[in-house]
C-alpha cells in the first residue's frame, strides 16, 4: 500500500508510528549518563518489535534521528553515529533473518560514508519471506522531506502534480501513512514527523519515557485504538 492510501478500519492498527522521546530524561532521572539513556532506548526498539509482531502490525516507523537532532553537541551526535553503526553492524542482519524488512527514510546524504553505504547495503538484506517491516527515519524531517518531493517533480519538468503523484516522490513513498502514532516521554506535538502521512492518524500521547516504556502500556493503547471510530472527515 502506498503511502498516499487510506487504511482500512480495522481491529488493529496495519502501521504504527513512535517518537522515541525521553532517553536523556530518563537517564537524569536514573543517575546515568545520557548516551546510556540512548543505549537502553535502542534496547527497547528490539523489544517493540516483537510487541508489534504480536499484535499483528506488518509496519512500524521510528522517529529515531532528525534533522534538528544534527544541532546537538558534536559529542552526543557522534555517540548516536556510533550506536547507527553499530545496529547496521551488527543487527540487521539478526532481523532479516527474523523476517523484518529494514527500510530507512530521511535525507541520508547528511551522513558520513561509511554510514551512508552500511544504510544502502542493509536495505538490499531481504529475507526470502517477512512479515513486518521497520521504517527508520533518520535525519528525518517532515518539511524538509516535503520540500524534496516538490523539487523531485520539478526537476522531472512536472507543471501540476496531484496527491498521488506527490506521494509517489516522498522519501516515505514505500510505507502505508500510520494508523496511530505514539510518542512517549510527555510532549504533546509531532515535532516534524510525518506530516503529509498523519492527517488522519490516531495520536497517543504518554507521560513514560521511552526506556520505561512496557508491553503492558503498548498493548493498552492498542486496545485503545480498536475502540475509536475513524471517520476521515465523513
Amino acid at each position: 500500500m502506498l503511502a498516499h492510501e487510506k487504511s482500512k478500519d480495522v481491529s488493529h492498527p496495519t502501521c504504527v508510528g513512535i517518537i522515541m522521546d525521553g532517553n536523556r530524561r530518563w537517564a537524569k532521572e536514573n543517575a546515568v549518563s545520557a548516551y546510556e539513556g540512548h543505549s537502553e532506548g535502542y534496547k527497547k526498539l528490539k523489544e517493540i518489535m516483537s510487541w508489534a509482531r504480536e499484535g499483528h502490525i506488518s509496519h512500524v516507523v521510528i522517529y529515531a534521528f532528525s534533522t534538528e537532532n544534527w544541532q546537538r553537541s558534536e559529542e552526543e551526535v557522534n555517540y548516536l553515529m556510533q550506536i547507527f553503526r553499530f545496529i547496521l553492524k551488527n543487527e540487521i542482519k539478526n532481523m532479516v533473518d527474523k523476517g523484518v524488512r529494514v527500510r530507512f527514510i530521511g535525507d541520508i546524504t547528511r551522513f558520513p560514508d561509511d554510514i551512508r553505504n552500511m544504510i544502502k547495503d542493509a536495505e538490499t538484506q531481504i529475507a526470502a519471506t517477512y512479515d513486518i517491516t521497520l521504517h527508520l527515519a533518520v535525519s528525518y524531517g517532515g518539511r524538509a522531506e516535503i520540500v524534496a518531493g516538490v523539487n523531485a517533480l520539478l526537476t522531472e519538468g512536472a507543471t501540476t502534480l496531484t496527491e498521488e503523484s506527490f506521494a509517489e516522490k516522498l522519501w516515505s513513498h514505500d510505507m502505508p501513512d500510520p494508523d496511530l502514532i505514539i510518542r512517549t516521554g510527555g510532549e504533546k506535538r509531532l515535532s516534524n514527523f510525518l506530516p503529509w502521512q498523519s492527517v488522519y492518524s490516531e495520536l497517543f500521547f504518554t507521560d513514560t519515557k521511552w526506556p520505561a516504556f512496557t508491553k503492558e502500556e503498548f498493548n493498552a493503547i492498542l486496545a485503545e485504538f480498536s475502540t475509536r471510530e475513524r471517520r476521515r472527515g465523513k
